[in-house]
């Protein structure tokens, strides 16, 4: 099996589908986002204050090229697909899946997270325009799962099917 990319805006649930299909599938899951934090000893937040978002995004591109490309589940940042290196990297060496979520539950599970620095100030207002901006670069995916008011379980065997089928 070729790497999986899961992609798609923060609160749509990467992180969590991708440890239960790692599961399902019985293959490892990198989250790209932990493997900068363990590589770099701090959090994403102290990047971005300490060094800014462009050091954070090199740091991307250079993980990407880390990760393997097979028999993996791949968990990557929600901006990992603005630059146009990487989702050619992620198109070129895997399966790459866009879990689309609606706005408005991405509100609710974002509401009380304080730890993603491009949230910062007006939450709401900065989610929806991240979310237009970047909706262009999530469709280019292969593949497009809708987690939205689904079970884990549901989306984890949709996508399970679906890569079979590639």
């Amino acid at each position: 099996m070729l790497a999986v990319y899961l992609t798609g805006f923060m609160g749509s649930g990467k992180t969590t589908i991708g440890k239960e299909l790692g599961k399902y599938l019985g293959v490892p899951v990198i989250d790209t986002d932990e493997w900068i934090e363990k590589e770099k000893d701090k959090s994403i937040r102290d990047i971005f204050n300490e060094e800014g978002e462009e050091s954070f995004r090199k740091y991307e591109r250079e993980c990407l090229k880390e990760m393997p490309e097979k028999n993996a589940i791949i968990t990557t940042g929600g901006g990992m697909i603005i630059q146009s290196v990487n989702r050619q990297y992620m198109q070129t060496h895997g399966q790459v899946i866009y879990l689309h979520c609606d706005l408005d539950e991405i509100f609710r599970r974002l509401e009380k997270d304080t730890s993603r620095p491009l949230l910062d100030g007006t939450k709401r207002e900065n989610i929806r325009k991240l979310m237009n901006e970047r909706k262009q670069w999530y469709e280019e995916s292969h593949i497009k799962i809708d987690t939205t008011q689904r079970s884990i379980n549901d989306i984890v065997k949709e996508i399970a099917d679906r890569i079979k089928l590639r």
